[in-house]
């Protein structure tokens, strides 16, 4: 009878450790949420959405492993889930990032994103498109060498290690990719801009010509555009403090003919300032095309006699925009 207790203490264990591999159990802590929902994406789906009481959640869920993100509403961060996995976080959301710890298991291979992600954001991508093509070339390979270093000095998941070192190569093929393109835009620079001839919000058409004389600063985007929403913000504030300056601001959405009346409603009901436009045929306006314009959004800077200044200018959230309009507008 003893022998039978033992065995059926042994099962007992075993389910208990093989039910913990069928799911991922996922708890925080959060200081200073953005909101009162976390929310796993897998993709562009979301996987899980969890209700924050006072800053804390917990709930499970089964993946196949992986990378996903969490978002809280406003910022959001990789992370990889495996079965089994029983992972505890702790971070202040008005830092993020920077404050982001995992304990548990899975620790190790979440706090290696964590802190991917704050090398990622001291890295500099700026210089590093400024750099001409040999220099490009050797400062890439220097950076999938550290890359790979990091890595392999980690006991980390096979799996993970895997998955990681496909980043790492996707992550280098899109700089390879973005150098291409910054390059090609830059020749445009000091060359004559292509025009338009667009309707106006407010009624009527718009051309470039008619803005010759003034300094043009062009903001291509479109309402379902998240990260063009996002900088909305900031172009309002640009717009403000250099209203009545030698300067045009000239947003053209290529929201497609479905979405014209979208894009109607929204100028209004967001009271976007400057120049709204909306572009004849999309994404196959002539004005889109000969800018090489793929994606968005795309800003463009031109001067008061027509040549362009700036192919690809800052976004209005960059601490480089302002500098660079008070030195021309001085």
């Amino acid at each position: 009878m003893k022998k039978l207790s033992l065995i059926l203490v042994s099962l007992a264990f075993s389910g208990a450790a093989f039910a913990q591999k069928d799911y991922v159990t996922f708890e925080a802590k959060i200081d200073n949420p953005n909101g009162d929902k976390l929310y796993i994406i897998e993709g562009n789906k979301k996987r899980k959405e969890m209700t924050v009481k006072d800053g804390v959640f917990k709930d499970t869920l089964k993946v196949a492993a992986g990378f996903f993100r969490i978002y809280d509403g406003v910022e959001n961060s990789l992370i990889y889930l495996k079965n089994g996995y029983n992972l505890k976080l702790k971070m202040d959301a008005k830092q993020f990032d920077e404050s982001i710890v995992y304990t548990g298991i899975g620790e190790a291979e979440n706090n290696f994103l964590a802190q991917s992600a704050l090398l990622e954001e001291k890295f500099d991508v700026d210089g590093l498109l400024a750099s001409d093509e040999a220099s490009f070339k050797k400062s890439l390979e220097a950076k999938k060498k550290s890359d790979l270093a990091r890595l392999e000095t980690k006991k980390l998941d096979p799996n993970f290690v895997t998955l990681q070192k496909q980043n790492i190569d996707e992550s280098l093929l899109g700089l390879q990719e973005y150098y291409k393109e910054t390059v090609e835009m830059n020749k445009m620079n000091n060359t004559v801009s292509p025009t338009f001839d667009y309707e106006n919000h407010k009624g009527g058409k718009t051309k470039l010509q008619d803005l010759k004389g003034k300094y043009v600063y062009i903001d291509v985007w479109a309402t379902w555009c998240g990260p063009c929403r996002a900088e909305i913000p900031f172009l309002k504030k640009v717009e403000e403090k250099y209203h009545g300056k030698n300067i045009e601001f000239v947003s053209i959405s290529v929201d497609t003919k479905k979405d014209y009346e979208k894009w109607k409603k929204f100028v209004s009901e967001k009271e976007l300032g400057g120049m709204q436009l909306y572009a004849d045929n999309d994404w196959n306006s002539d004005f889109i095309k000969a800018y090489g314009i793929n994606s968005i959004p795309r800003f463009i800077l031109i001067d008061p006699t027509g040549k362009i200044v700036a192919s690809s200018a800052e976004r209005p959230s960059s601490d480089k925009l302002q500098p660079l309009l008070d030195k021309l507008l001085k």
